[in-house]
Order: C-alpha cells, then sequence, then structure tokens
C-alpha cells in the first residue's frame, strides 16, 4: 500500500514539472495553451498528422509522456482519456501527394495550422514540437523536444501517433505487400526490400530519396 501511494505521489510530481511550461505562460496571461505536435514527418509514405490539444490543468491524465517512450496499447488507452479529458482537440493530416508538392516542412507546418484553426476556444498561446508557424494569430513558442518537455505537447504527440498509426493499418490493408501495419511507413529494412519488388505505390513520398533513388547515386 505505501509503495502504491508514492508511486502516486511520484506520477502527481512528474506531470506538475511537466506541466511546468504552461503554469509559467499561466502566469503571463495565457491561460489557454495549446499544445502541437506532429507524427510522420520521416516516413517514407503516407501522410503527416498533426494535433493541437488544450488541455484542462485541473484534469491530468497519468501517464502522458512523450509518445516515442510509450507502447501502442499505452498510447491508444492514454488517447482516449486525452479526447475525454480535452477542453478541445483537433487532428489532421496531410497526404503524401501535398508533401511531394510543397515539401515535408511546409506540410508540417500546413497541418498544425489547420489543427490550431480548429480548436474553440481559441488559444491564447500554443507551446508547438520544434517548428515556428509564422502568422499565426496568437503567440507561440517552437520547443525542441516540446513532447519531452510539454504535457500540452506531449498530449498532442500521443494523438497525433495513434491516429496515423491507424492509418497507416488501414494503406496496409490496401497495399499489404509493404507491410505498413508494421512499420508506418518508415525507412527500416524490410520497406526497402519491398520498395526495391514492387516498387513504389500511390501513398509513398515521390520526392524521398529511399523511394526514388536519383539517376546519379549509380554513378558514385
Amino acid at each position: 500500500m505505501a509503495a502504491t501511494v508514492m508511486q502516486l505521489f511520484a506520477e502527481a510530481y512528474r506531470l506538475r514539472l511537466l506541466r511546468g511550461l504552461e503554469e509559467l505562460l499561466a502566469g503571463y496571461g495565457y491561460c489557454r495553451v495549446a499544445g502541437v505536435d506532429e507524427a510522420g514527418r520521416g516516413s517514407l509514405a503516407g501522410p503527416v498528422v498533426a494535433a493541437a490539444v488544450l488541455m484542462d490543468g485541473g484534469r491530468l491524465v497519468p501517464g502522458v509522456d512523450d509518445s516515442k517512450r510509450l507502447t501502442p496499447p499505452e498510447r491508444e488507452r492514454l488517447a482516449a482519456a486525452i479526447r475525454t479529458c480535452a477542453v478541445a482537440f483537433a487532428v489532421v493530416e496531410v497526404s503524401a501527394e501535398v508533401i511531394d508538392r510543397i515539401n515535408i516542412l511546409e506540410a508540417t507546418r500546413r497541418a498544425m495550422r489547420r489543427a490550431l484553426a480548429t480548436l474553440r476556444p481559441v488559444p491564447d498561446c500554443a507551446v508547438i514540437d520544434a517548428v515556428p508557424l509564422p502568422g499565426l494569430r496568437f503567440p507561440h513558442v517552437p520547443v525542441v523536444r516540446g513532447d519531452s518537455i510539454s504535457y500540452a505537447v506531449a498530449c498532442a504527440s500521443i494523438l497525433a501517433k495513434v491516429e496515423r498509426d491507424r492509418l497507416m493499418v488501414e494503406l496496409d490493408a490496401d497495399y499489404p505487400q509493404y507491410g505498413f501495419a508494421a512499420h508506418k511507413g518508415y525507412s527500416v529494412p524490410e520497406h526497402i526490400e519491398a520498395l526495391e519488388v514492387h516498387g513504389p505505390c500511390p501513398c509513398h513520398r515521390l520526392t524521398y530519396r529511399p523511394v526514388l533513388p536519383r539517376a546519379d547515386e549509380g554513378r558514385r
């Protein structure tokens, strides 16, 4: 029993530390702080997905952390809890076709802006994982490794990752030869081998070098 109580206190303390940036911003009058993150920037296939979330500081979700530190079942469970406790949230995808046309950074910005624009109430401020978003109507703070530093960004990272994984499982049903359900489109040996055998499918990002190796590589 004592160990359980100590674990609860430790988790409450960890979450309080994770909310430190949001509480600091609240001290300057920014009470509705949105967290924003993306999933899939480095993938060779499928969309990039961004999530924006306004969390209730009085209803912290135990276990929230950088999505990369969590197992798939933990992410699924936490995503459901985040959706229940959030004041507002939005998840937006931008397709591989658009990524090829405007580049991955601009596609990520587009997804993030659209997610933020959907939130009601409108945020006072946004904390964004690493990516500056010029032109927002409210202040924003780009933070490197924000999903490890900000509670709101960590929540957004979980929502984005869970939604993108779901989309990649759906693509796996359409294109089972690539193994999207297992590796979610990233550049693992099995995926590269499948590309060599089958070539790219319509959901691959053709501007990514491993998908369509450039002609000059053969002369090196």
